[in-house]
Order: C-alpha cells, then sequence, then structure tokens
C-alpha cells in the first residue's frame, strides 16, 4: 500500500544555475573511462591490456574477490591507456572509440519468462551488475545474496539534481522491462520513492513496484533515507539499491539483446553560460561537455555529480560511473573584502547568519570556499536538524573516531552512507569532514565483521 511520508529536516540549498529542460546531443567524446575508485572496496583485476580492441560489452576489468562482477566497455575501440595512481592503484581504463559501436552478443528476452539465476547471469556478463549497491556499507551487491527488498528512488533533491521525469520521460517502456527484471532477483518488494509532484510522470505508471510518496527537503530524494521509513536495515538485513539509469541501461539490454549505455546528464551551476541536458555515453571524457559552455570568469571548479556528494574533477577528467550531471562553480580562492564580517545580502548560510534570510526564494552563486579550517568537534546539535532519520550522527562519528565497532553498530552505522550525512558536512562549523570519517568506519566494519 502506498504511504506517504512528509519530512521537516533537512535542508534546500539554492543555487543558481539550475538546467532548463532543453535537450541537445553533445558531441561524441574522444575517449571514455570506467573508473575502480568509482566503488568503495573494490579490488580490481584487468581483463584487457593496453592497445586491445574491444566491442560494447566486452570486459576490461573484474571485482577481484568476486570475479563473476564484470565492468565492461560502454563504447567500442581501442583501449588507449590504463591509468594507474600510487602502488599502482588502477585508477582508470580509458577507451578510444571508433564509431562502429560493434557489439557483443547478450540475451533478447523477457524477463518475466527467465528465472532468477538467468537474469542475474545476464546482469554479470554485460556488466550491469555494479550498478547494485549494497546496504549496509554502500558497497557492491553480491551475487549469491537475495535482498529483503530493493529500493529505487525516482527523484533526486540535491542542489542543482535533474529533473527525473524529464531525463526519462522517453524511457518508460526500458524503465518497465527493468523494474520486471530486477523484481526477479529479491522475494521481497520493489520500493520506489516519488516526490509528490512525480503524481502523474513517467514513473507513476510503473507496475511491480509498491510506490511511495516522500515530500520533504533534500535529502528526501537519498535512497537511505527512504529505506530508513519503508525497510529499515538492522544487523542481518541485506536491502539493494539502484538508480532510474541503471534500470534504462538493463530494459535496454533485455528488450533489444545490446548494450545501450547512452545517458542523460544535466550541465548545472552558476558558470555554465546556458545550463541544459545533454545526450552523452557512460564515462564520457569531460571535455566533451564542458568545452566553450562555461563562463571562463573566474576560476572554476568542475564537479562530476552534486555539489555535496561529487568529485572534484578537471576537463581531461571522465564522467562519474554513477553522476547524472555536472556542476560547475566558482572556486573561491581569491581575496574576500571583509569576509564572514560582511552583512552577507548575497550569501548563503544554513545557520541563517547572513541578511540573506530575509530573502527564502533567492538563488545563490556560492564557491568552494571552505571559510576557514577544521576546529573542535562538540556536540552542538546542528547536525540532528539536517538528517530525518532516528540517528545521532555526532556520537556515531565519534565512536567511528575511536573506532568503538559495539558502539558504531548500536548508534546506526548499518543504515546510512556518505550521502545520507553531506548535508551534516555541509553545515558543520567545526568543518569536520564528516564523509570521510562515515567512511572510514564502513571500512572498519567490514574489516571486523565482513
Amino acid at each position: 500500500m502506498s504511504k506517504h511520508f512528509k519530512l521537516k529536516r533537512g535542508l534546500n540549498i539554492r543555487l543558481k544555475g539550475a538546467a532548463e529542460a532543453v535537450l541537445e546531443d553533445a558531441p561524441a567524446p574522444k575517449s571514455v573511462a570506467i573508473k575502480p575508485t568509482d566503488f568503495p572496496g573494490l579490488t580490481p583485476k584487468l581483463s584487457v591490456k593496453a592497445d586491445a580492441q574491444v566491442k560494447v560489452g566486452d570486459a576490461l576489468f573484474f571485482d577481484k574477490y568476486n570475479p563473476e562482477i564484470l565492468f565492461t566497455s560502454p563504447v567500442s575501440g581501442t583501449v588507449k591507456a590504463v591509468n594507474r595512481g600510487e602502488r599502482r592503484k588502477i585508477l582508470e581504463i580509458v577507451v578510444e572509440p571508433n564509431g562502429t559501436n560493434e557489439q557483443a552478443e547478450f540475451t533478447k528476452a523477457d524477463p518475466s519468462s527467465l528465472s532468477r539465476e538467468e537474469i542475474r547471469d545476464q546482469l554479470l556478463k554485460s556488466g550491469l551488475w555494479p550498478f547494485f549497491k549494497q546496504r549496509p556499507y554502500g558497497v557492491l551487491a553480491k551475487p549469491t545474496d537475495v535482498p529483503t527488498n530493493i529500493v529505487i528512488s525516482a527523484f533526486d533533491s540535491a542542489p542543482l539534481a535533474p529533473d527525473y521525469d524529464f531525463l526519462f520521460s522517453k524511457e518508460q517502456s526500458a524503465l518497465q522491462t527493468g523494474i520486471d527484471a530486477i523484481s526477479k532477483l529479491t522475494d521481497g518488494k520493489v520500493y520506489l520513492g516519488v516526490a509528490p509532484n512525480q503524481s502523474s510522470g513517467v514513473f507513476a505508471a510503473l507496475k511491480k513496484v509498491e510506490t511511495n510518496t516522500f515530500d520533504g527537503p533534500h535529502p528526501a530524494g537519498n535512497a537511505g533515507v527512504q529505506i530508513s521509513k519503508v525497510c529499515p536495515i538492522g544487523k542481518g538485513t541485506v536491502v539493494w539499491t539502484i538508480n532510474p539509469q541503471a534500470l534504462v541501461y538493463i530494459g535496454r539490454l533485455f528488450q533489444t539483446g545490446k548494450l545501450d549505455m547512452s545517458k542523460t546528464i544535466a550541465l548545472t551551476g552558476s558558470e555554465v553560460k546556458a545550463p541544459k541536458y545533454y545526450k552523452t555515453v557512460h564515462g564520457a571524457k569531460l571535455d566533451s561537455l564542458t568545452k566553450g559552455k562555461t563562463t571562463e570568469a573566474t576560476k572554476e571548479r568542475i564537479i562530476s555529480g552534486n555539489v555535496l556528494t561529487g568529485t572534484k574533477v578537471d576537463t581531461d577528467n571522465y564522467l562519474g560511473y554513477f553522476d547524472q550531471q555536472l556542476t560547475v562553480i566558482p572556486e573561491g580562492d581569491d581575496y574576500e573584502f571583509m569576509g564572514w564580517a560582511a552583512p552577507g545580502v548575497d550569501k548563503y548560510s544554513a545557520s541563517k547568519a547572513f541578511f540573506s534570510k530575509l530573502f527564502p526564494k533567492k538563488e545563490y552563486v556560492l564557491n568552494a570556499n571552505m571559510h576557514g579550517g577544521e576546529r573542535a568537534f562538540v556536540l552542538s546539535g546542528q547536525y540532528e536538524k539536517f538528517l530525518p532519520m532516528d540517528i545521532l550522527p555526532v556520537h556515531l562519528l565519534k565512536a567511528i573516531l575511536v573506532n568503538d565497532i559495539d558502539k558504531m553498530e548500536q548508534l546506526g552505522i548499518y543504515e546510512i552512507v556518505e550521502e545520507d550525512l553531506a548535508l551534516c558536512e555541509y553545515a558543520c562549523t567545526s568543518k569536520i569532514k564528516v564523509q570521510d570519517i562515515l567512511r572510514q568506519g564502513i571500512n572498519s566494519m567490514i574489516k571486523e565483521l565482513g
């Protein structure tokens, strides 16, 4: 039965530069890349070497500890480079497209007529399995597990987030086929979380899901927040999450027997001349999306993803595996007259410390300046204002810092991942790296308990 959840805690950060509902084709990227660094805890092993020829759907690398999980090429062409970092850590596998779109062969079939094992094997072979994330911990789902439930968030509430109804307006058939497939992977329910304004959108007509409405500020669109309301996680419970873009990929795969990883992303931010949507390919090089489209009036910070959880990149880098937007904002490393002592008419503050609180609907140009360094980490009660979950975030983070496994369990580490505490980090007056600390705790839990 559908439920309506009214969430009061959270914050909508009003930034300038939302994408207009206009779709254009981006220039074909000169190269694409898959980055193992997008997957916490992954130990990649190469399936190809530099100069190898690959088709769409051919394996580039696999998970050392779960070798059946493949990561495949979204284009056909030549493996141009395997870029490594410290201690020869694999950072990215770069493929130069040849334009032929030659395909590896997969099975064209109605998922409703297939068994769980047949669907799982097709997703593993095609390289679409990595889109499943496991809760707890937010890591790759294990193919041998049967999740209690699967949760899909059909909207993104982060700053300047793309409109999913616009992104997937022509993909209803693929979305439904994707749901038909993943519903075979669980003995429980597939939960779909929507916003109040999506009652008549592309997601409203989907079947084989239990649709729930989440009304409130960010992080209402986070899968973790939705899980906490519809199917809370405890010790021994496994819930999977997957995003709508992955459902489209899965739907296309079963409908055509081909891997089609073309996607639409939102180019957003105050430093973009005309923020809008662009059609590109999974893992595209960023210069194909940003060249000539930013103001270049100030030093820019390009973020793959949103401003709260995205990754700082440059134009020689590549679109993140799970990212549906690019954000360009000022770097903010220039001198600011009077600094914090200015009245702040054009500044935005989560604590309402500036005069900008008098303009509740104004959009702001915010930069990446931290406005100070790390300070004492004290109990202030401010984190709880931004987390609509029954968790004491400061107590949990301090338990992580002293590596108290029992306390971490008791305080709810199974329920959250970095994105759920991103607003806490944004609003933190102590400048604590909340998301890094949380991942440190999750890694400790995995090491101790598996």
